[in-house]
Parts: C-alpha cells; structure tokens; sequence
C-alpha cells in the first residue's frame, strides 16, 4: 500500500522540519529524507519487517515537575523503551500516537505545548532480534506530557514492566538495556 499522496507530503514535511541535535541526527534526517524522496512505501504492511525501512511512532511520556519519563520493558526487543508502534498503512504518525497510548498505557494522548503535535528527535534504527525480523525502523519521537501520579493500564502482551526513569537513573543505566539513542533524546528533551 502506498501513502496517498496528500499524507506523504505531511510526512515528509515533519521530517524536513525538524532541526537536528547532532550530527547522528543530521545525517539521519538526510538519509531518512533521502529515502522519502525515492519511495512512497513507507508503512509497515507485513511482520515483522515489510517493507524495510518503515515508519515508526515513539512517545515519551514526561512528567515536567522532575523530568522523568516512562519507560517501558518491551518483551520482543529485550529493552527498556519509550512506547510507540508501527505507523500503519494510510496513517498519519500523530494518529499513531493517539491510538498506541490508549491500546499500549490505557491513557489519552496530551502532547507537550512546547512541541504540540510535532516530533523532536528522529531516528534510523537497524533493530535486533533474528535474521528473519531484523529491519530498519525510522522512529519519530513525540514527547506527552503526564506526572508520576498518572495511572497506567499497560499492554501485558508488550511489556514485562513500565517505569518513570529520571534523566540520572537513564545516564547511570547500562545503556544495552535502553534504545540506543535515549540518551541524545533527553538531552535534547532538556535543552528546548
């Protein structure tokens, strides 16, 4: 299935706009808009891993008293993780975000009024797992805001857990256990 051509163009331009933190970030926005400007296939339209790369959606629930965010313990990729998904076919990654945190944390979306519904960070990952289900994900993180007294209902299919890490408790983990780009993500979280 291919984007219609109206969501492609909005796709496209999130990414055109975001400024990039680094240059990790520099050159995945170049990639990621290079690719953009060759396919209109950019959906997830078969498991694990058709087509590769693919769009997806991640979030980072903060909570702006202390900075923290939730994390999630994510049951196929090993990690500890923002919640996110796959952008399905003819969606728009804003729609994504709405529809993974009601399915994945039972929680309506509230995006941060600094960003609103815009991006922060990108990011081309090669993901882990066997040769069959490796792939490239192109993750758009958005950032919600919440508070540590928020109620959760997480997804027991997807997680073994669900946490608020403070940006400490996430520069002092072993960072195997995290996605590989947290870090980059809350530093530039903190210097909006």
């Amino acid at each position: 299935m291919q984007a219609a051509a109206g969501l492609f163009d909005e796709i496209y331009a999130l990414i055109d706009r975001l400024q990039p933190f680094d240059d990790l970030e520099a050159r995945h926005r170049s990639e990621c808009l290079a690719w953009l400007r060759e396919t209109d296939d950019v959906f997830r339209r078969a498991k694990p891993r058709t087509p590769s790369p693919h769009l997806v959606a991640y979030f980072l629930l903060r909570d702006d008293q202390d900075g923290s965010v939730v994390l999630v313990d994510h049951i196929k990729a090993g990690l500890w993780l923002p919640a996110g998904g796959h952008v399905e076919p003819g969606e728009h990654p804003v729609q994504t975000v709405r529809r993974e945190v009601m399915e994945e944390l039972g929680v309506p979306a509230v995006f941060l009024p600094e960003l609103g519904e815009r991006p922060l960070f990108l990011t081309v990952t090669d993901t882990v797992g066997t040769l069959e289900q490796r792939h490239t994900d192109v993750s758009l993180w958005f950032v919600l805001t919440s508070s540590r007294d928020q109620v959760f209902t997480p997804d027991p299919d997807e997680f073994r857990g669900i946490r608020w890490w403070t940006p400490q408790e996430v520069s002092d983990a072993d960072p195997k256990t995290l996605d590989p780009h947290m870090g980059r993500m809350l530093a530039k979280l903190a210097a909006l």
